[in-house]
């Protein structure tokens, strides 16, 4: 529904309308008040706000359209459940202050607006007894909450996020807060300069996460389980995650890594450091694809970043590239053989199942670099290396049968040539033999 001082300059919009449609706008608008009065038989009952609105122009008009798609207008509520006012009223009177109208919210109000009902459990549990009712509360302590409370009305809102006219359901993919909507639905804000102007903090995390692993995964993979925005900052309680918090929140997911750089040498000096723990190598934003060249002392290893050459550290992460480079050479090798027997048409499948062993041990001893002991990563890739072995030899095994088998098929070849040409000669000494000697 409108604003109370918008809705009294209708009919003066109606009145100011291009020739015919002018006097047309006016009888539509009466004629559906007096429809909401008295119903055509067979016409369900509507509030008189949409009666209104729907034979009215432009924005006044479009509210009744939208609402098709609201996820409140699908439970049945209508535009006094928001805007109050007494919709069995006609025209102006429906409006009427002292019937509860409410109008729009200022957007310092909205949150308090939208949390009328959706603080209330007893009420919210009528529609949707999962939903959670502390959004306000967790809200209030956000930044955008904290940034309202000072009076900023620029901060982001219940409206800024999940829009209005219609607000549509967290799972429709229209929806600016579905899943695949979240980066875009921030940037509408932070990744614009000039709205942000005044607020020092940098613009470009939008065009930063589209580059990244979880960018990738979630806009170009549609996997809605990759991490956007809120997936790191939270939902309606949304802050940057602190120092310390970091390995907690990138653990949401990734749990293993976290447990193992806790109990790892550089807990300890991340935490005199002030250095954020996962973040301080693998960015925030612009999250990169890992690679085994993060780790070593290659011109793109993230180790020499802080350890020096001959120091303890340095030996240490170049002992670990050495082995995760062993298992990889050695399962590569492997890998070759296999395939080479497999596509000569040897039975294989038990060598790829010994080779996908290995290959697990190779993504493990990845992840166990986060312990940064050299020890616990050869445990591991010493592991991978015994199912690699095992697909080497199996490998070659596949290898020697098929030369078996081609020498076997090359003997027989040569055994039915023979066969032929000594049954042609004896079919031609047959025929002369037949045919008698020559006059």
């Amino acid at each position: 529904m409108a604003n109370c001082d918008e809705t009294e300059s209708a009919p003066m919009r109606v009145s100011k309308s291009i020739g015919g449609s002018r006097r047309s706008s006016f009888l539509a608008v009466h004629l559906s008040l007096l429809i909401a009065t008295f119903p055509l038989p067979g016409m369900a009952q509507q509030e008189s706000c949409v009666t209104c609105h729907q034979a009215l122009e432009g924005r006044l008009s479009a509210p009744v359209k939208e609402m098709e798609a609201d996820v409140h207008a699908k439970r049945g509520l209508g535009c006094s459940g928001c805007h109050g006012g007494d919709p069995t009223r006609i025209g102006m009177d429906a409006m009427d202050p002292r019937a509860g109208y409410l109008g729009a919210p200022k957007p310092a109000e909205v949150p308090a607006f939208c949390g009328r009902c959706h603080s209330d459990p007893a009420y919210m549990r009528r529609y949707n007894p999962r939903m959670p009712t502390d959004q306000l509360a967790e809200y209030k302590t956000s930044v955008h909450g904290q940034r309202l409370a000072r009076g900023d009305t620029k901060v982001a809102t219940c409206t800024s996020c999940h829009g209005v006219h219609p607000v549509r359901a967290v799972t429709d993919p229209r929806s600016p807060v579905y899943a695949t909507n979240i980066p875009e639905t921030c940037g509408r804000c932070h990744a614009d300069p000039a709205y942000m102007k005044g607020y020092e903090i940098p613009t470009d995390q939008l065009s930063k996460y589209k580059q990244s692993v979880h960018g990738e995964a979630l806009l170009q993979q549609g996997n809605r389980l990759a991490p956007a925005c809120n997936g790191c900052h939270g939902n309606h309680g949304a802050v940057p995650p602190g120092v310390e918090s970091i390995a907690n929140v990138c653990a949401q997911c990734h749990s293993a890594t976290r447990d193992l750089f806790v109990k790892s040498p550089h807990k300890v000096p991340f935490d005199k450091l002030g250095l954020p723990e996962c973040s301080t190598c693998h960015g925030n934003h612009e999250v990169a694809r890992p690679t085994d060249e993060m780790i070593g002392t290659g011109p793109q290893a993230f180790c020499t970043r802080c350890h020096e050459p001959g120091s303890k550290g340095l030996a240490a992460a170049q002992a670990m590239r050495a082995s995760l480079e062993a298992l990889k050479s050695r399962l590569g090798e492997a890998q070759a053989l296999v395939s080479q027997a497999a596509n000569a048409g040897v039975e294989m499948s038990d060598a790829r199942l010994t080779l996908q062993e290995a290959q697990t041990r190779l993504i493990q001893a990845r992840n166990v670099i986060h312990s940064f002991s050299p020890k616990q990563v050869e445990s591991v890739t010493a592991e991978g290396l015994k199912f690699a072995e095992k697909g080497v030899a199996a490998g070659k095994a596949g290898l020697a049968e098929v030369r078996f088998r081609r020498r076997g098929l090359s003997i027989a070849l040569v055994i039915l040539v023979g066969t032929a040409i000594l049954l042609f000669l004896k079919v031609r000494e047959m025929e002369r033999q037949r045919m008698g000697p020559h006059p």
